[in-house]
């Protein structure tokens, strides 16, 4: 019977170290995350590089940014700026990850960290020669939820994993965000949804042995529904990704002794629950940040490795971002997705 569930070890993101932060791409994401940052964090947004000064400006205005820069060189410039996020369209994120290392900046790129595997060796590779971190915002990583889950997998909790399942599907039509229907932005639900399953799968069961996919294409030629299936030794993971639906948005982790339940939307600081095969439920809270405000804990988490002189994240190391993005590769092969420039 399971007593009690572990502690989560994740510390308070007001508790990091302050960076000086550069924005480059004041899109949604980057809005969202600014606002979690400051809300939550002592971290510091210093400046904001935009291709449309407009957009600039007002992110600027909207979050008391002191500089606007009319261009990304000219960000990755600024003396005053310690790192960089890179928030652009995923057929962006080398180039740009490149470029801000290139000045010395660390740089967080947002999930999908590349397009592929080659170019986030290529990123990964620049920034040990630089000596700067470069980290994935793979958010689901860093919370503590998350924390909670390594430690039941690595007590053996849950047992001998027999099966990991996690979906997320989201209703995103040509209207909504032209970008995710567009190959020359690296478009499709795999990339941008469907990276979180993967990654999901990844922390549970590392590197799978066998992928089998299936899906379906968008006319513009982009994935528009995936179905993964992933072994690693005895245990399979049954991924799935759309932008035709709203999907539950859930992950279990299902073992010999136990199950492991995340709600939707299971990749934000949601309860954890784990089942024991003889029906003890027990329940670990969330934490005291909610929805999407959870992004914090990146750049906290970031900042901290900064501070510590440390270039890998132990949570998300470079070769985990690199690894799923290889099986990312595998799953666009099988289904018959390829972006221009590949």
């Amino acid at each position: 019977m399971i007593s009690s569930l572990p502690v989560s070890r994740v510390p308070d993101p007001a508790k990091a170290p302050p960076l000086r932060w550069g924005i480059l791409g004041p899109g949604t994401i980057a809005r969202t995350f600014a606002g979690a940052l400051l809300k939550h964090s002592r971290q510091q947004l210093v400046a904001v590089g935009s291709s449309s000064p407009e957009r600039g400006q007002q992110f600027a205005r909207e979050f008391g940014i002191p500089r606007v820069h009319r261009s990304y060189e000219s960000l990755v410039a600024d003396p005053e700026v310690d790192v960089v996020y890179v928030a652009t369209p995923h057929s962006h994120h080398r180039e740009q990850a490149l470029l801000a290392i290139s000045a010395g900046k660390h740089v967080l790129v947002e999930k999908a960290f590349t397009r592929n595997a080659i170019e986030a060796r290529e990123v990964a590779v620049a920034a040990d020669a630089a000596g700067v971190v470069a980290l994935e915002a793979m958010w689901s990583r860093f919370l503590p939820g998350t924390d909670v889950l390594r430690q039941v997998l690595s007590a053996g909790t849950v047992g001998e994993i027999v099966s990991v399942t996690a979906d997320h599907g989201q209703l995103i039509g040509p209207g909504d965000a032209r970008r995710l229907h567009d190959p020359a932005l690296a478009g499709g639900a795999l990339l941008d949804l469907g990276i979180y399953p993967l990654s999901f799968a990844s922390l549970v069961l590392g590197p799978p042995e066998t992928v089998s996919a299936t899906g379906r294409l968008t006319t513009s030629g982009v994935d528009e529904q995936v179905r993964a299936v992933l072994t690693a030794g005895p245990a399979e993971a049954v991924l799935t990704t759309t932008l035709a639906e709203h999907t539950a948005n859930t992950a279990t982790v299902v073992g010999t002794r136990a199950r492991v339940d995340l709600p939707s939307d299971f990749y934000t600081p949601v309860p954890l629950t784990v089942t024991s095969t003889d029906g003890a439920v027990l329940t670990a809270d969330p934490g005291p940040i909610h929805g999407h405000e959870g992004l914090v804990y990146q750049g906290a988490h970031l900042a901290q490795l900064v501070a510590d002189g440390t270039t890998d994240s132990p949570l998300l190391p470079i070769e985990d971002t690199i690894g799923i993005l290889t099986t990312a590769d595998e799953i666009r092969r099988q289904v018959g997705v390829t972006y221009p420039g590949e």
